[in-house]
């Protein structure tokens, strides 16, 4: 049996009676690009804080390539790579010094990918690291994460508030390992993630809604579009892979997120019976995130509603 590179169950975290991580159950597969996503306040750095030992757990647990997180420390970190985006580096020191101050921790430090990612990434070696942009920074960080090949980098938030330069040669350099090296990462960036991540988890309100290779996730949702010869009669109660229904005029629109081919769409036909035309479309990976975030919030909202309506009834 294959020992994932990342796998955690009902992992928890509370702060006093607010619940910021709540029964995260997930597995990473060695050598797979897993992207993880939800809006801010999600969760996502709190997982990611969790799983590498930065701060402890309420309950449940999670491992890293094997080892309890709680391990994670020392020499277990040889093989663990991590760069966050509030990671601050010695700013006294020039790029030069903080590679030299770098190897001798990790055995296993290769200096021929070091110079390699030096050259791609033309950075100063004598430039000090407070007079870098927050893109040089970055990389920087990058080549003392990438340059002892770990088995597993996690990154938080790399690319965020970096130009579009900087974040197509970070992200090549990421693609350059992929395979010797589990990727996981927490991004906005979902134009970039969805051009090369393997794997894809959405969080919200610290749960975890989805967990699945990017393909299947891609394959289930449709922006369906159902133009009518008649008056619009949905059905009393809308099934629950409908997202974001809206009418206009006589045509429907929603995204479905259960999508599974000529089964689908025989059942959209009964639905609705004197549809003139119905169109079955994929969407790219942004727009669903928005659909569900947009459910999401609707499904908040109501439950809110029903809660107030109930304690007001009383």
């Amino acid at each position: 049996m294959i020992t994932p590179s990342i796998a955690t169950h009902a992992l928890t975290r509370m702060y006093g009676s607010q619940t910021a991580l709540d029964a995260v159950t997930l597995s990473v597969e060695p050598g797979s690009v897993y992207a993880l996503v939800g809006p801010n306040g999600a969760g996502k750095t709190t997982l990611i804080q969790l799983i590498m030992n930065l701060q402890p757990a309420t309950s449940g647990s999670a491992q890293l390539l094997g080892l309890p997180s709680s391990q994670i420390r020392g020499a277990a970190l040889n093989r663990i790579g991590y760069v966050a985006e509030s990671q601050e580096l010695p700013e006294w020191m020039t790029v030069e010094a903080l590679l030299d101050y770098l190897r001798p921790f990790y055995p296993a430090w290769d200096r021929e990918l070091e110079a390699q990612l030096l050259r791609d990434f033309a950075l100063p070696m004598k430039g000090k690291l407070k007079h870098l942009s927050r893109g040089m920074k970055m990389k920087a960080a990058f080549i003392g994460a990438l340059s002892y090949r770990p088995a597993l980098l996690v990154l938080d938030e790399p690319f965020t508030g970096l130009d579009p330069l900087v974040r197509d040669e970070l992200i090549q350099g990421l693609l350059e390992r992929i395979g010797e090296t589990t990727l996981f990462l927490s991004s906005h960036d979902l134009a970039e993630i969805e051009s090369f991540s393997s794997h894809v988890g959405y969080l919200a309100e610290g749960r975890m809604l989805f967990s699945e290779e990017m393909a299947s996730l891609s394959g289930r949702f449709r922006e369906v579009t159902v133009t009518m010869d008649g008056p619009v009669t949905l059905p009393a109660n809308p099934p629950a892979d409908w997202l974001q229904v809206e009418v206009n005029g006589a045509v429907v629109r929603f995204v479905h997120s259960g999508f599974a081919g000529d089964p689908t769409e025989r059942a959209l036909r009964e639905v609705f019976p004197s549809a003139r035309d119905l169109s079955l479309d994929p969407i790219p990976l942004r727009a669903i995130f928005l659909a569900i975030a947009k459910s999401q919030r609707t499904h908040t909202q109501s439950a809110a509603s029903h809660t107030h309506s109930g304690r007001t009834e009383a």
